[in-house]
């Protein structure tokens, strides 16, 4: 029976975070990973903010393998026949330090477990935990391979149906309302088309968001991202839609479909995939979060919830680096105490109440109920697209004046729908 300062469950973000953290300290830190290598099993949109995250592992960013740097922000309201795309260029975007990036995760992980594993930590890979160990209601180790390995602590970053926290009573099983499920191909493409096609230069990059008729008028949306020799691209789409939503959806579908749309045809005309996965996402925010410390236990990244989208952005990555590093940060004081009990490591919902990281989740609570009004992936789209086709329109006869041509979209019942759905975004 092998005994180690801290063990880590998840070889993501949040548990190299933690590793890396924890290992530079002079603990001994055992990592256990269910992946062939760490970044195996995650299959993220590709984009890392960094602002949030860039004084917390200063010491990661000048090596690290980030593709482009997002210059260009757009987002595309697709109805059936026709799409929108907004594009925006802020000179912000293009100042250094750059706010962020669009990475490959299989690249960044595989990066970051050899910081940690410079640093001390050991990772052991094709690694799955089987069983929690408790004594009197806390968690003192696991069980992996047959294996029984005990620690001061486990921090559970095993993703966002953690088992780990689930057997050691700290959160319940998953509701399909506050998942989705995420489907993405990395397309390879010359640099020099990537740049031709999407109005780049050097290391600039774009990151598009899509939303309407890319999920079928269901929650959920499209991304795509450029990196420096590929565009990672995918859709996501709510579980509880797929499952009760009519008329049924066939997910992967989807993403095919996505695919053939002319706007995105063109743009991945001549691409290869060179990689394909398809994961399960939080959803649910703030009100889905289940307990974040225990006895012996704590839980960052995926496995938390700690993923957020508020339509102009979806976010996950800096809060999983945040998270495992305050839970570095508790494990150290609860160390210098003696403690590691749950009133010792409560100390990590204090930290991250006191970070960014719990101060956005609970000024965006209410995002979920704003975005899954239905009327944001079907009337939207659909309204948005055939007022700019009238507005464009040259007709073989006289044309309408252009305030004619909206107002027949404005009626009064659309009006009043609208200030109710204003009513719901105004809480974002």
């Amino acid at each position: 029976m092998e005994k180690f300062d801290v063990i880590v469950v998840g070889a993501g973000l949040a548990g190299l975070a933690a590793a890396y953290t924890l290992a530079q300290e002079g603990l001994e830190v055992l990592v256990l990973e269910r992946g062939d290598y760490a970044g195996a099993k995650n299959v993220t949109g590709g984009r890392l903010y960094l602002n949030p995250v860039r004084d917390l592992l200063p010491d990661l960013w000048k090596k690290a393998p980030l593709e482009r740097f997002i210059a260009h922000e757009e987002v595309s309201l697709m109805a059936k026949e026709r799409s929108l795309t907004i594009r925006y260029s802020g000179g912000e975007l293009a100042e250094e330090p750059y706010q962020s990036y669009s990475i490959l995760r299989a690249k960044f992980d595989r990066w970051m477990a050899k910081q940690a594993e410079r640093k001390g930590a050991m990772l052991v890979t094709k690694s799955r935990v089987d069983e929690v160990i408790m004594e009197n209601g806390n968690v003192v180790g696991v069980r992996a391979a047959g294996d029984e390995l005990r620690a001061d602590v486990v921090i559970a970053c095993d993703g966002v149906l953690s088992f780990v926290a689930e057997k050691a009573g700290l959160r319940k099983p998953g509701k399909a309302h506050d998942h989705a499920v995420g489907f993405k191909e990395i397309i390879e493409l010359d640099p020099a088309v990537i740049e031709d096609r999407f109005n780049l230069e050097g290391e600039e990059g774009a990151a598009r968001l899509f939303m309407g008729e890319v999920t079928r008028g269901k929650f959920g949306g499209g991304f795509l991202y450029t990196n420096k020799e590929s565009i990672s691209l995918g859709v996501v789409v709510g579980i509880k839609d797929l499952m009760e939503g009519k008329p049924a959806v066939n997910a992967p579908q989807l993403l095919d479909d996505f695919k053939a749309r002319p706007e995105i045809a063109r743009l991945i005309r001549g691409g290869q995939t060179v990689e394909y996965g398809a994961h399960a996402i939080p959803e649910g925010g703030y009100n889905a979060m289940g307990k974040l410390y225990g006895g012996g236990i704590l839980v960052a990244g995926d496995a938390a919830g700690f993923s957020m989208n508020i339509g102009v952005t979806v976010r996950g990555m800096e809060y999983a680096l945040a998270s495992g590093y305050y839970a570095a940060q508790a494990v150290l004081q609860a160390k210098e105490k003696g403690d590691f009990s749950a009133a010792g490591l409560s100390v990590y919902e204090k930290l991250l109440n006191d970070s960014f990281v719990l101060k956005d989740f609970k000024t965006f609570k209410h995002a979920l109920t704003a975005l899954e009004n239905p009327r944001l992936f079907t009337v939207y789209p659909e309204l948005a697209g055939n007022i700019m086709r009238d507005l464009y329109e040259v007709p073989d006869g006289p044309k309408k004046p252009l305030f004619r041509t909206v107002k027949q979209y404005l009626t009064l019942r659309e009006m009043w729908a609208m200030a109710g759905d204003m009513r719901k975004v105004m809480k974002i």
